[in-house]
């Protein structure tokens, strides 16, 4: 089976590849070019390198197609023109390759091909999967083959460069700074002039191969062409200047590019405010200066004396604890420094000690980067406040979407599968564009150990196993099938579901409830009782029992016997249900509490939480009225123990369940305390004044529930072949707005008069029909524009 859908996925690369004429052969045998490296330099510590190539064109081409990937990365130039960033992050079993047209960039005679390459060694983001330094080029035809890597390139190891090991408040993952020192680099470089004759030969390692093609060379690449496009680039300034020690500093600085000059022998201190959180990669001007040192701090917030955040706002009395890199100047004029790879900040502090000669910083500002999603949809409300929350939701989730879905940005840049499975929902539901879900979904699957349990995140190095989580992947798989029209790649992940399931029967008692699964069973940053969640870990009895970790199973249960029922094994399907009724009816006997009426988190009794009773909810242990009852139990209930932020989603898909769904605006209590303390994006957990990260794209929830619960719109069937229209308007008496469908978009708009009659608006895209709720009441809607007072 496995086998099969390899083949398919070939064809479908095949496919791709042949409609962008690109040569199809290119993923059927070892490529002509070589991966290349700088000779004596040790392959797997910190280095940066650079590689250059001459090539002499007749004429301006048309199109000159090339394939490019490095280890770690890399940034291609033509004639000194930034064209590529990549490689798009795998792993070495599918080694993404980006592939250019640089014919624009290209000219009659001669011209430079150019790249720097760098690996950040022990020190590299946890993200990033690495073998060894290597970098290769592959002209596309024989008209391009004269590019390829090879003996005839020049290289060399770009001496500046040392890290900074970063030292934060809280786990940090995202890799090293840089230290550069001027004085030691050249950036004449990327010119075609440049005189390159003391620049060695590079070493050769070994033909490219991509992956499934066998090569006697053994490179430990197999390459893949990137499924995603290249980043975003887009100039952003910085906005105002916040504190200046050591100078006056122009109104007009650093918003409008204005010349500072920072006199001889001085101690200067900037702290800029792009005044909201970005990624982006910074880029410093600046002249004169001869052994000057500069340091480059970025934080998403400063921190008080209780080492917390507090408002972002503030910065009185406040510390900047960030991530740094410093640059030692050269003197010369109009140096351009720009990071290797992007940082993400809020505030930027220049910290500069000039020599003997004064410093002239020409400019400073920001190169926004991330995937280019594009917001598709609208929504117009007389409430200020949803508008706000949609705006700070939308650039958490671009924030946190790069060449993988992250976490957070500052300080890990890695794909969790509970952020994840959110974040692909808000892509559904704002963009449409389903690329880098699918590319989720894959790597996650990739990341499989042997035992059929997922990594929690990936790409990644080292092991992280959250078992809850690879039953969440089994909801992500669910989730594109019911949203997005393509079974066959469902069907590609039905063997991978079997695989995490067979894992959990290994901890499956006779009775079908789980006892002691091991590794790290994450689920939520709880807010309660501190006993009872430990490292987000759900209340475990003394026997290795869990209600949380039986209902989790229970409903992947329910959703892979979905899959299986109209994709795959019809038996299996069958089974799945008999395994997950009794589950069911386990879960009822042994947490149930007749006394409290809602599901202990242990069969003893002790512990109970909104989590538990969300998932009885969700997985149809309660339905109907003892539903709504349970429901609001959980509300009221005090001494429970909460959801997070994060799991507010869950425990909004409950509430909507049960028939609150008109209560969902009166549940924002947690977003509203986001904004108070000046947040730009969503922080990590509840704690809001304390949390490590202030960007977590598992909080921007509302930008689906804006859509699915206070508009309505859902889909009823498989690939939103069909769609349910049931809004919750609670208090609201205007709204209207749209979002993306697979075959075009679907509008909605609901106006109340002063009689309390209402006028609803539903259009439908060509092809798609549906109901419409209002009220318990069912109406047909029809492709195209519906009407209906009431």
């Amino acid at each position: 089976m496995r086998k099969l859908f390899f083949i398919i996925s070939l064809i479908l690369c095949i496919a791709l590849l042949q409609a962008q004429n690109i040569d199809p052969t290119i993923l059927k045998k070892v490529w002509r070019a070589t991966w290349i490296s700088v000779p004596a330099e040790s392959p797997t510590e910190y280095g940066v390198y650079r590689f250059r190539k001459n090539i002499s064109l007749a004429e301006k081409p048309t199109s000159y197609i090339v394939h490019i990937s490095a280890d770690n990365r890399y940034k291609l130039y033509i004639n000194g023109q930034l064209v590529s960033l990549g490689p798009a992050r795998g792993d070495l079993y599918h080694w993404n390759f980006e592939t250019v047209d640089i014919a624009p960039y290209l000219n009659a005679g001669k011209n430079t091909i150019a790249s720097i390459v760098w690996n950040e060694g022990k020190l590299k983001a946890v993200a990033q999967i690495s073998s060894n330094t290597a970098f290769i080029l592959e002209g596309n035809t024989p008209k391009e083959y004269g590019i390829n890597t090879n003996s005839s390139w020049k290289c060399t190891i770009d001496k500046a460069y040392s890290p900074i090991e970063q030292h934060v408040y809280g786990y940090y993952a995202a890799g090293p700074g840089e230290l550069v020192d001027m004085n030691l680099s050249n950036q004449d470089w990327l010119n075609t002039d440049f005189n390159d004759a003391t620049w060695e030969k590079p070493n050769i390692i070994g033909v490219g191969s991509p992956k499934g093609i066998f090569n006697l060379s053994l490179t430990p690449w197999m390459l893949v062409p990137s499924s995603i496009p290249q980043m975003e680039l887009t100039t952003q300034r910085l906005i105002k200047t916040r504190m200046a020690k050591g100078i006056i500093v122009p109104a007009s600085f650093p918003s409008t590019k204005t010349t500072l000059t920072i006199p001889a022998n001085s101690n200067v201190t900037l702290l800029l405010d792009q005044t909201f959180l970005t990624n982006a990669y910074p880029t410093l001007i600046y002249s004169k200066g001869k052994n000057a040192t500069i340091s480059l701090k970025y934080a998403e917030g400063l921190y008080d004396n209780k080492s917390e955040k507090g408002n972002r706002n503030e910065i009185d009395g406040k510390t900047l604890i960030g991530r740094c890199d410093s640059i030692v100047c050269n003197g010369l004029e109009n140096q351009n420094y720009t990071t290797l790879f992007w940082r993400t900040y809020r505030y930027l502090q220049l910290s500069i000690h000039t020599k003997d000669e004064p410093l002239v910083v020409n400019d400073i500002y920001g190169t926004f980067t991330g995937y280019p999603f594009k917001n598709s949809t609208s929504f117009v409300s007389d409430n200020l406040l949803l508008d706000n929350i949609l705006k700070i939701g939308w650039r958490t989730a671009r924030l946190c979407a790069a060449e993988t879905y992250m976490d957070c940005p500052f300080y890990e840049q890695l794909q969790y599968i509970g952020d994840t499975r959110i974040q692909a929902m808000i892509t559904y539901y704002n963009s449409g564009d389903d690329c880098l879900a699918r590319n989720a979904i894959d790597y996650l699957d990739y990341s499989r150990l042997a035992e059929g349990v997922t990594q929690s995140r990936y790409p990644g190095s080292g092991n992280n196993i959250i078992p809850p989580f690879s039953l969440l992947w089994i909801g992500m798989v669910s989730d594109y099938y019911h949203y997005r029209p393509d079974s066959n790649f469902v069907k590609s992940k039905l063997t991978d579901v079997r695989q995490v399931l067979s894992f959990y029967s290994n901890y499956q008692q006779n009775d079908g409830s789980l006892k002691n699964v091991p590794y790290w069973n994450f689920t939520d940053w709880a807010e309660g009782n501190p006993r009872s969640w430990k490292m987000g870990i759900p209340p475990i009895s003394s026997n290795g029992n869990s209600s949380i970790l039986d209902f989790q199973l229970l409903w992947a249960y329910q959703l892979a016997a979905e899959l299986e029922q109209h994709l795959g094994v019809k038996e299996l399907a069958g089974d799945y249900l008999q395994r997950a009724n009794l589950l069911k009816q386990t879960i009822i006997k042994k947490y149930w509490d007749s006394t409290k009426n809602m599901f202990a988190d242990t069969e003893d009794k002790t512990f109970y939480s909104q989590h538990a009773n969300v998932l009885a909810i969700l997985t149809k242990t309660v339905t109907g009225n003892d539903a709504a009852a349970l429901y609001q139990r959980i509300i009221e209930d005090k001494d429970i123990v909460k959801a997070s932020i994060y799991f507010k989603y869950y425990l909004n898909q409950a509430m909507v369940k049960v028939g609150f769904g008109n209560d969902y605006l009166n549940q924002l209590g947690i977003w509203q305390e986001n904004i108070n303390l000046g947040m730009t994006t969503w922080g990590e957990d509840s704690n809001v004044a304390g949390c490590r990260s202030d960007c977590h794209a598992w909080g921007a929830s509302p930008n689906i529930e804006f859509f699915r619960t206070v508009l309505g719109i859902d889909s009823d069937a498989p690939g939103f072949a069909r769609v349910k229209i049931e809004p919750h308007l609670g208090d609201l008496k205007k709204i209207s707005g749209y979002m993306p469908h697979p075959k075009g978009k679907i509008e909605v708009s609901y106006s109340c008069n002063k009689e309390q009659k209402w006028k609803i608006i539903i259009k439908l895209p060509e092809g798609i029909v549906g109901k419409f709720v209002w009220k318990g009441k069912e109406f047909l809607v029809k492709s195209g524009e519906n009407q209906f007072n009431l």
